[in-house]
């Protein structure tokens, strides 16, 4: 009876949050010199997203690897940003993404366009919920400076809706300039 009860809580607390997915990105095996040789250790690097506008990463270090993977969900979990997107599939605007030596690009696409991305971008968007973006990776192909330089630039999304409140705008002022021909200074080019 008491078996039962406790698979039945191990059950709920399972699902209590199955609506994040999770993607391992990098797993790197590091190695601690001590008196008696080396300590062999795992660090790994996990992408958290609900696929609807909330993402996060998180590293973790262990002596084994389901124990690392496990640390560096909870931290991203901890960890969330939220993200504006357009129409719930792409981003509003391009925007650039910078850390360290890590460069990236991401750009708004046309549907049917997919995710164009490579690596760690490209988990990222997918655990975001983009389904039309084109992306680069300009600088390292390191994937910790990759991942910060991607969340660099999402942080820098802003949506119409705040833009037009900051300047005191209504939405329909602000997107009727978009498409009446004149053209916005584009966030790559600035």
């Amino acid at each position: 009876m008491a078996r039962e009860d406790n698979r039945g809580k191990r059950r709920d607390r399972e699902e209590e949050t199955p609506e994040f997915i999770d993607r391992l990105v990098h797993i790197n095996r590091v190695a601690k010199t001590v008196k008696g040789g080396r300590r062999m250790g795992f660090a790994a690097l996990v992408i958290v997203g609900d696929e609807k506008g909330r993402v996060g990463f998180g590293k973790g270090k262990a002596r084994e690897v389901p124990e690392a993977i496990r640390k560096a969900t909870e931290e991203a979990k901890r960890n969330l940003i939220r993200v504006p997107l357009r129409e719930g599939r792409t981003l509003h605007h391009d925007v650039r993404g910078r850390h360290g030596a890590g460069k990236v690009i991401m750009r708004a696409a046309p549907p049917g366009t997919g995710v164009i991305s490579g690596g760690p971008m490209r988990a990222v968007m997918e655990c975001l919920g983009v389904q039309d973006v084109v992306a680069k990776s300009l600088g390292t192909s390191n994937p910790y400076n990759m991942v910060r330089a991607t969340f660099d630039g999402l942080k820098r999304m802003e949506s119409p809706r705040t833009i037009a409140a900051k300047r005191g705008m209504k939405v329909g002022e602000l997107t009727t300039r978009r498409t009446d021909g004149a053209s916005a200074p584009d966030a790559i080019e600035a």
